[in-house]
């Protein structure tokens, strides 16, 4: 693995590029991006899983989006779904200007939340040749109604992301709130979540448990990833269960796709949704069995 930097729109993002361990310089090999769940970084469950794949026979890239990590960008940890989107564009044409890169062989793959920016990226940049999901988060403005407190809930979080821009546009000053906790109900995520609380999982030192911009969620709210399921013509795996989140939204993605190159494997579970989520992190079962179907998926149609 080494540490490398691309541009996207002007600023500096950090990555880490994953070789094959028989990695032979003078030859090309197929490429993978990896992006996690929101608010995350490169070496939460984006790494985790490139580190996986790269063990397949892929040059695989995770990185920091911009205002996260190691990555340049502000407001910090401001999760802004088209600049993600843009910044995962940008990372596979990092990856297509690499010379032991086959540039006409790169694909993409999300986690959660990383899910949906990699198929709205997907459904726009040709340089994308097929694309998989695990637990993908896909929402719409009915979705975000249960986990953010109805529409009251949705409308005060918007008008709040409101604030905090003008707030920021007039002073320079960010807003922030926790992204996670047990006690404090105005954080992002609230709950016992043992992932984000886990210092053996995914509450590591990269990432910050006590940073969420509020500008945050106009942008997270009001995202309806479903116009690009219609334009994603192109081969397409996406990994789920009845545990995972918002199981009937990824059938209905899947659905909608126009592919005829296109797979659901849908894995049996006995944990509650969103409960299984979690699992498709980090637990070695639920990755070794995405990393698996993955890589057989991506080699059979990045050839």
């Amino acid at each position: 693995m080494e540490k490398i930097h691309f541009k996207s729109e002007g600023l500096n993002l950090v990555g880490h590029l994953y070789y094959p361990p028989n990695y032979k310089e003078g030859k090309q090999y197929p490429a993978i991006v990896s992006s996690g769940s929101w608010t995350t970084v490169k070496e939460q469950m984006a790494g985790l899983y490139a580190e996986r794949f790269a063990t397949k026979g892929f040059i695989t890239l995770a990185f920091d989006f911009r205002n996260y990590g190691e990555s340049e960008g502000v407001p910090r940890s401001w999760e802004n779904p088209s600049m993600k989107i843009q910044d995962i564009k940008n990372a596979v044409a990092y990856l297509k200007n690499l010379p032991e890169v086959d540039s006409d062989h790169i694909g993409a793959f999300g986690v959660c939340a990383g899910s949906m920016y990699t198929l709205m990226a997907a459904s726009e940049d040709n340089a994308i040749k097929a694309v998989a999901t695990t637990a993908s988060w896909l929402h719409d403005a009915e979705a975000v109604k249960l986990f953010y407190g109805g529409i009251e809930g949705v409308q005060g979080k918007i008008k709040a992301a409101q604030d905090a821009k003008r707030k920021y546009a007039e002073t320079g000053e960010f807003t922030y709130i926790k992204t996670i906790s047990t006690t404090d109900e105005t954080a992002a995520m609230y709950g016992e979540y043992d992932y984000y609380l886990n210092p053996n999982r995914g509450a590591i030192p990269e990432w910050s448990a006590d940073q969420f911009a509020v500008a945050t969620w106009e942008d997270w709210l009001t995202l309806d990833p479903f116009p690009s399921a219609t334009k994603l013509n192109k081969p397409l795996l996406m990994i789920h269960s009845d545990g995972s989140v918002l199981p009937d939204y990824t059938k209905k993605y899947f659905e909608t796709v126009p592919s005829k190159n296109k797979e659901l494997v849908w894995v049996k579970t006995d944990l509650p949704s969103p409960m299984h989520q979690f699992a498709f992190y980090d637990q070695e079962k639920e990755v070794n069995l995405a990393v698996e179907k993955t890589s057989a998926f991506f080699r059979k149609v990045l050839h």
